[in-house]
């Protein structure tokens, strides 16, 4: 109203700025949203002695000959419960995906999956895994043959028994990889290290043990002169102290306080903490209820802090008779859609005939809503009130960055085109800034 006279003296104004100054920099600092980095969809765990640089095409191979013997990538699109009226064009992003990205991200695995070694064996292995994972990242330049957009080792823990192990498989391996894996020379990375360089930290109990991880990287970093910084890490959420600690609190936010903005993400370990809990093994399950309440805490404890998520994995491979394989795929692309349903859009895929589920059930998730989701995204660009004048709902602007980050995700990984953003009445740059405030994410699928 013309002439109206606010009732609070400015004085009040500095006052609340001066009470409130700690939190805004506390919100700022440990809470500053999803950064719109790409996330892959998914994790493939190999034990390390078994991986070279011929195994992501090698999967994506073994993916599509086990889809050709069950009847093809539509018969399994039908088992994921693919729409028929649109199966055919999912079914080709998909062929194309597993002849040119098969993995996303790929962990060459020297905890669980490789066991314990002579130490010598597990020394050559540590350095074998750099040159690899240095060879991924030449190929992935060139585009001479398919590799991950993101890989590094999972090594084991920081408890006692296995901390030395651990730490100095850490140390060869990054060792090996900035000073022999040619990458500053070749012109790929200004450091040494690829783009897509992820260390997995697992069977995480408590918040010095992470603290004692920041360290390492410190140390490394100044050993091997690179940024401070430069060295993130994911956690692994495998034991029952990371959701109840022994003060009767979830340590994961101190955890993330503690970890200074290194870690990049925080992934389920399904059978591990099924097993501490004294759950049964044929009980234990993505979709336990016990799993449920761990990943319900997880979510909301990174949220806001643009930690990413990750859902863990079903031990049940589809590599049995053609009943066996069916089922299993069936249920795969059941957890998968589960997981994205309830915000995970991350997983572990475990063995080469997961990926046609896994991409198939992801790529259906992010078509199906795809057409209404730009809808209601072109209609709060064009609104004066919230959606009242151009929709048949009101979208405030948290739904509204929630669809964007929606769509973003779906061009990420190859679900949607960005012609079709455009085809739709969206610029792309728009949507990632709509989904990513005052932040630049990759435009393209491959891209870190």
């Amino acid at each position: 109203m013309a002439g109206a006279t606010p009732a609070l003296p400015g004085s009040f104004y500095r006052r609340a700025d001066h009470v409130l100054a700690g939190t805004d920099a506390d919100l700022a600092r440990f809470y500053p949203g999803d950064a719109g980095a790409r996330q892959p969809i998914h994790t493939c765990y190999i034990p390390a002695d078994l991986v070279t640089v011929e195994t992501p095409a090698q999967w994506g191979a073994a993916a599509l000959s086990a889809a050709d013997a069950a009847g093809g990538l539509s018969a399994l699109a039908d088992l994921a419960g693919v729409d028929a009226a649109t199966a055919n064009d999912l079914v080709d992003r998909v062929s194309r995906k597993l002849h040119d990205e098969p993995i996303e991200d790929l962990r060459l695995d020297l905890e669980d999956g490789y066991g314990e070694r002579p130490d010598h064996e597990e020394d050559a292995a540590a350095v074998e895994a750099a040159r690899t994972v240095a060879a991924f990242a030449r190929n992935r330049a060139d585009g001479s043959a398919p590799a991950p957009a993101f890989a590094g080792i999972r090594f084991k823990c920081l408890e006692a028994a296995t901390r030395a192990r651990g730490l100095r498989t850490l140390d060869l391996f990054l060792s090996t990889l900035v000073r022999e894996g040619g990458l500053k020379d070749a012109g790929i990375s200004a450091d040494g290290l690829p783009e897509g360089l992820v260390l997995t930290l697992p069977k995480v109990s408590s918040v010095e043990q992470v603290r004692v991880m920041v360290e390492a990287c410190l140390a490394l970093e100044d050993a091997l002169g690179l940024p401070t910084g430069r060295l993130r890490f994911e956690i692994q959420m495998e034991t029952p102290p990371m959701i109840l600690g022994l003060d009767g609190t979830c340590p994961i936010p101190a955890m993330l306080r503690a970890a200074e903005g290194r870690v990049s993400s925080l992934h389920y370990g399904t059978y591990d903490y099924s097993a501490s809990l004294g759950i049964s093994g044929q009980f234990q399950s993505m979709e336990h209820p016990a799993a449920d309440h761990a990943k319900n805490v997880m979510q909301v404890a990174v949220a806001g802090t643009g930690v990413h998520l990750s859902d863990g994995s079903t031990n049940k491979l589809p590599v049995g008779d053609a009943a066996q394989r069916r089922e299993t795929w069936a249920l795969h692309s059941r957890l998968v859609r589960r997981s994205l349903e309830r915000g995970f859009y991350q997983g572990w895929d475990l063995h080469a005939h997961q990926l046609p589920t896994r991409y198939l059930t992801n790529y259906a998730f992010y078509r199906d809503a795809f057409d209404d989701a730009a809808a209601r995204l072109v209609a709060y660009a064009g609104r004066s009130v919230p959606g009242i004048e151009a929709a048949d709902v009101a979208d405030e602007p948290a739904t509204a960055r929630a669809l964007a980050r929606y769509v973003v995700r779906g061009v990420l990984c190859g679900a949607v085109g960005e012609d079709e953003l455009r085809a739709a009445g969206l610029d792309p740059h728009t949507v990632r800034a709509v989904a990513n405030p005052g932040a630049a994410s990759s435009s393209a699928p491959g891209t870190e």
